[in-house]
This record gives C-alpha cells, structure tokens and sequence, in this order.
C-alpha cells in the first residue's frame, strides 16, 4: 500500500512539483494522455532523470480515486545521487570506492535488506536503474532500518553505461551469477569495485554482464539451487569487506 504522503495527482500539480525540483521517482501517466496541459507536464520533463511509464486509466485509478486527470507523480523519500558524481567525490577524498549495484531486483523487502547490509559494511554506494527495479520508498526505508537515509543511492537511467563509465573510471566489475567461473572466496576485491547482484529469477541482464571481469558464484550444497538474493548479497559484501581489510594491513 502507498502511503498517501508519497503520492502528487493532478497534472498541474505534477507540473509544479517538477518546476520546484521535487525529488521524484516516477510518474504514472495515462496512456495516449492528449491535453494541452499534458503536453506542458512533457515539456517540464524533458531534459530531467524522470522515470515516464504510460499505463491504463484502470491502474491510476486503483491508486486513487480522486481526480488524477491521468498523471500521478511518486514522490521519492531520499535524494538520488548519480555515478559520474559520486566516482570523482569518493577519489577526491582518497577513498578506494566499493559499489553495490543490484540489476533487476523488484522485492522491496531484499533491496532495504541489502540497503541494510551495505550500510553496516561501509559500502560507498549502492546503484539501481530507473527502470525495472525496486524505489526508495517508505517500506523500503522501513526494512532498511534508515539505512536509505545515509546510505547513497544512485539512480541511472542506463546500467551498461554506467558500468562502461565505471570501468573507464577504475573500477573492477564482480558478477554473482549462477554462471560462474568460480567461487566468490577467489574473487579478486582489491581496488575500487562494483558487485552486481541480479534478480532471483533471470540474473543479471546479459548486456551487463558481458561487461563483468569476473563472474563469481557462491557454491550450492543443498538441493535448492539457489539463495535469497539478499543474503547472497551478504556473503559477497562481508568476503569484499573481509579481504580488502587484509589488503589495508
């Protein structure tokens, strides 16, 4: 259930909402939306890190019913950080940068979880794409314990850019995937890094990882095949964590 406090409906007030710079996450808008108001919400649009999905009136109207006139704007409870700013920042300060990135992951309760984990691991960053992936919501922000309130989270419109940007800008790429060559104990965690988790059911997208170093995998004992991608994500960040504590002594 949305909290009702998250929600801007009405396309005048959506408008106003993108002109004051409000950090939103995405706007819902009616499909084949044609009023001339609408065409100025586009136009407030272009040009800005908004996620635009054009859904059914259907969908709109069983997240409220008061009069949406066919645009409902969520409202994000942090504020998004990109890549390109944090990469240049965290060198700035003599840090040796340790990125999450999590491709596809939906589940609200595992992205607070990681959120969770990666703040008490001291991970830089975590990184999530605008599309196809979990927000930071008010639910999030709860099964995180405030973690989403410190930790920062960088929202980017396309992943395998960002991880081209990423390996220009020094860092390695570790993959957890089924697919892997080896186990997640011989990865090498030295430097700057970005782990990328993908989704429990299809992984990480294929364009991303064909960009990776290294695919690693967490060894399987039992007859479920795989691990609840949030605590996957803590075996890998704690061996990151671990070895680069034995690197720095």
């Amino acid at each position: 259930m949305v909290n009702k406090n998250e929600l801007i409906f009405g396309v005048r007030a959506v408008i106003e909402a993108v002109e004051a710079d409000k950090e939103i996450d995405k706007i819902l808008v009616k499909k084949d939306i044609q009023s001339e108001l609408s065409k100025e919400l586009f136009e407030a649009i272009r040009g800005r890190r908004i996620t635009v999905q054009h859904v059914p009136v259907e969908r709109l109207n069983r997240i409220t019913g008061k009069n949406h006139q066919g645009v409902i704007a969520y409202i994000s409870s942090v504020t998004y950080q990109t890549v390109e700013d944090m990469v240049p920042f965290l060198y700035e300060e003599g840090k040796n940068p340790f990125f999450v990135m999590l491709d596809g992951v939906t589940d609200v309760r595992n992205f607070g979880a990681i959120a969770r984990t990666c703040e008490c691991a001291g991970v830089d960053a975590i990184v999530i794409p605008s599309k196809g992936s979990v927000s930071v919501n008010a639910d999030a922000v709860k099964t995180s314990a405030g973690a989403l309130m410190s930790l920062p989270v960088c929202k980017e419109t396309n992943l395998y850019t960002t991880v081209k940007f990423l390996k220009n800008s020094g860092f390695r790429i570790l993959a957890a995937t089924e697919k892997g060559d080896y186990s997640y104990t011989k990865g090498d965690y030295t430097g700057p890094i970005c782990l990328i988790m993908g989704s429990e059911d299809k992984g990480i997208s294929s364009d991303v990882l064909s960009l990776c170093d290294e695919w690693m995998t967490i060894p399987i004992m039992g007859t479920i095949q795989s691990l609840n991608v949030s605590v996957a994500a803590g075996i890998l960040i704690y061996e990151a964590i671990n070895k680069r504590s034995e690197q720095a002594e």
